[in-house]
């Protein structure tokens, strides 16, 4: 639960999705450039540098995965069949706004909906590598700067080094805002619930203007530790959890509100969105903005790539950092690299850090 006095502060930020899509239509109408993604790998620095405005498209709710499966397995991850199924009812203001799709080639199942997707709205692929070395690099630059290139020919604009390198220092503040925001989290006790945690990530992507999305994170992340600080906080005794695994938007709701009623505190996620995609900056002072990103970015230690040796670098420091005492894994079903991948983290987790383990699959149901 809460353990401030600020349950306004997090209204606001869980409110900013639904506000949004009324910002995202009045922004369309006003001509404004709009570019839809779906992933943390997508380099949302070219979106920037292109005077384009960069929003996470619908993927959290069993609603339109009925109509998905008329096209679709049934036993294919909830993630990319609730996102597929958005798009084909028009149930995503996001999507339906969204003048292009950024795609990228993290799994098998989403290579395959991006095929579909294109039918409907312009997509753009980029080839991600699946593994981490300098061939991955040079191919992850050049993907990089392809897409540049396209979103030049789709506009017909020119987007010079410069406007990536502002697009980069732009990202940079916004990923040290929330990084500082999650190790909040280290408090003991936490200063906000899990459940709050999640929502400001979640929402951040939903704040068009961006100038103001940084001041206000800056202004929540102040209020928390003046609250914070205004009395004397006796240490709590509640089991300190780190949340792991899959994208988990559209499950985090069941599943928070159950290990907090249970008695647990989560106090970090090391999810798409969380630490994983915003621990590490670009380089700015790298001469070569393409390889800085992709530098960057491939420092993601998702289970798409072989031998994913960053997401234990970074469990690892989170369990330490954080104080953990149990690591829930949490894999959508039928998303196999996360799912296969769980046996590695259940050997790290208890045998190299011993800590509690629990691995759970679930859906959006």
């Amino acid at each position: 639960m809460t353990t401030l006095g600020l349950p306004e502060q997090f209204d606001k930020w869980g409110e900013a999705r639904r506000n949004g899509f009324l910002s995202i239509k009045k922004l369309k109408e006003e001509g404004k450039r709009i570019v839809g993604e779906y992933c943390t790998f997508t380099p949302t620095e070219i979106i920037l540098a292109a005077g384009a405005i960069s929003v996470g498209l619908c993927g959290i709710s069993e609603e339109p995965i009925p109509d998905a499966e008329k096209i679709l397995p049934r036993n294919l991850c909830p993630l990319i069949k609730s996102s597929y199924g958005h798009a084909i009812t028009d149930t995503c203001p996001y999507f339906y706004f969204s003048d292009l799709i950024a795609a990228e080639t993290t799994c098998d199942g989403k290579k395959k909906m991006y095929e579909q997707m294109a039918k409907i709205k312009p997509t753009h692929i980029m080839h991600l590598p699946n593994i981490v070395d300098e061939g991955g690099l040079k191919l992850w630059a050049g993907e990089i700067k392809r897409f540049k290139e396209r979103l030049e020919d789709f506009y017909q604009i020119t987007i010079t080094e410069d406007d990536i390198k502002k697009a980069i220092k732009d990202k940079n503040e916004e990923r040290a805002l929330l990084m500082e925001y999650f190790r909040l989290g280290a408090l003991n006790p936490p200063p906000m619930s899990g459940s709050d945690i999640h929502k400001v990530l979640y929402r951040t992507q939903f704040k068009f203007d961006r100038p103001r999305m940084k001041a206000e994170l800056r202004q929540l992340i102040d209020d928390i530790k003046a609250d914070y600080n205004s009395v004397e906080r006796k240490k709590s005794n509640r089991p300190r959890i780190l949340i792991t695994g899959s994208p988990i938007a559209g499950a985090i709701n069941k599943i928070a509100p159950a290990i907090e009623e249970a008695g647990g505190d989560i106090v970090v996620y090391e999810n798409c969105g969380g630490p994983r995609s915003n621990r590490w900056l670009v380089d700015e002072e790298n001469p070569d903005v393409y390889y800085a990103l992709a530098e960057a970015y491939l420092k993601i230690g998702c289970s798409c790539m072989m031998n994913n040796d960053r997401r234990i670098e970074l469990l690892d420091e989170l369990i330490d950092e954080f104080k953990i005492d149990g690591v829930i894994d949490i894999s959508l079903t039928a998303c196999h690299t996360f799912t296969v991948e769980s046996a590695r983290i259940k050997e790290f987790v208890t045998k190299e850090k011993g800590v509690a383990f629990l691995s759970l699959e679930t859906d959006y149901s």
